[in-house]
């Protein structure tokens, strides 16, 4: 039973490979590579060595998280993971019982100890429960009977902690797992943490944790979103013979290329939506790309350029930026067929807009699953005037929206 009612508090959205996740984010083969290398390195040492991999958002902080989740759990050495997400309505309470609940999948020895403390405290999963207590109840004394048993050291990563509740939430976690994790008593278990370089984060984290810069300048970053972009757009020339003829024509010619290469700047979430953009079902490659190319920037990386394009071009972007902020401010992602519900009177928009902004949007084709923004920095672009100009939609406006399209559900 009380195995039972931890599963009942897992907070799947949490676990780097869920299926909520999906679809997930991972280094394509050959990029990060000597990243992927140093970081396995440190997590090969015999003493516990905490990672902080910190970068603005783009950089592909996610998804280098997630591959080596990936290698670790298959080398049978990743003990826990909890990815934030703002897609996701999680709750605070239950970030340790899902990290309790993988160790005790993790290490089969400690799952009788994590259920008899649930027995012990009837309150011990309750949200309003002490994290302290949590912690110390659900993974550290647990914990403490592997320490003779353990021929390896592990893993448990923890991804972008700047999409945590509050500032202050993310800085009592950082300290709480760094300080109660360190005990000479335990097993060795490293940390990774990955975040924007906020300054509430860098201030929690320990005076030794090794720190990795990610930026968008480095020359490994620039030649791997460059590998990715030549891939990706070899790719959709060669899935579209109605388009490109068999054998396939080159496309883009060099020029084109290497000013799309200039304008994703060394951000592969940039580089990502190009793709997306390009590759749109039922419009044309060229066109597409003509209409990324004939703004020209003084700029790499301008990603608010690109998302101020990709509104332009659809029908009516005053109605659709509304839809768009409202979708953003719900508390969790809704199904298709909730949203259509929701914007019934403006239900034919809701799809043209869906459409016009998949680049940016995740709009499951199945219809099942949830219609989710692809990447946070869009939140950031929708919720600041001075990116969106023109298509800003404030917060008043967003809930008076949304408030409206309620009331006509209700009525209905």
């Amino acid at each position: 039973e009380a195995w039972k009612s931890l599963c009942t508090v897992v907070e799947h959205s949490g676990i780097f490979d869920s299926e909520k996740r999906q679809p997930h984010s991972r280094c394509m083969e050959n990029t990060r590579v000597a990243l992927r290398e140093s970081l396995k390195e440190v997590l090969e040492r015999r003493d516990q060595t905490n990672v902080w991999l910190s970068g603005l958002a783009g950089v592909g902080k996610t998804s280098i998280a997630f591959t080596l989740a990936e290698e670790m759990k298959k080398a049978g050495r990743l003990a826990a993971t909890f990815f934030f997400s703002h897609k996701h309505a999680q709750v605070p309470g239950r970030i340790i019982p899902t990290l309790a609940y993988q160790l005790a999948l993790t290490f089969p020895r400690i799952r009788g100890d994590i259920a008899q403390a649930i027995e012990k405290d009837e309150i011990l999963l309750s949200p309003e429960k002490s994290r302290v207590d949590q912690m110390r109840e659900l993974v550290i004394n647990p914990l403490r009977v592997l320490r003779f048993r353990q021929e390896v050291p592990y893993a448990i990563i923890i991804d972008a902690l700047d999409e945590c509740f509050s500032s202050s939430e993310a800085a009592r976690l950082v300290m709480l797992f760094t300080e109660t994790l360190a005990g000479p008593d335990l097993p060795i278990i490293h940390l990774v943490f990955t975040s924007r370089p906020d300054a509430h984060i860098r201030a929690a984290m320990p005076p030794d944790v090794r720190q990795i810069s990610l930026t968008n300048r480095d020359a490994d970053t620039a030649q791997d979103v460059r590998f990715y972009l030549r891939e990706s757009l070899d790719n959709i020339r060669t899935s579209r013979s109605a388009i490109f003829g068999w054998p396939p024509r080159p496309w883009p010619t060099e020029a084109e290329f290497e000013t799309l290469v200039f304008k994703t700047g060394g951000l592969f979430i940039y580089a990502a939506m190009v793709v997306n953009f390009l590759s749109s079902v039922g419009q044309y490659p060229q066109q597409r790309l003509d209409l990324l190319l004939n703004k020209t920037s003084t700029v790499g990386a301008d990603i608010d350029q690109f998302y101020r394009q990709i509104i332009a071009t659809s029908e009516n972007p005053s109605l659709h930026c509304k839809m768009l902020a409202s979708i953003i401010r719900l508390v969790q992602p809704l199904p298709l067929s909730d949203l259509q519900e929701l914007f019934h009177a403006d239900k034919a928009s809701l799809a043209v807009m869906l459409e016009a902004f998949s680049p940016v949007i995740l709009n499951p084709p199945d219809g099942h699953g949830t219609v989710e923004i692809y990447h946070a920095s869009l939140n950031d672009f929708m919720k600041d005037p001075r990116r969106s100009h023109g298509y800003h939609v404030d917060d008043a406006h967003a809930h008076e929206h949304l408030a409206c399209r309620c009331l006509d559900l209700l009525t209905r």
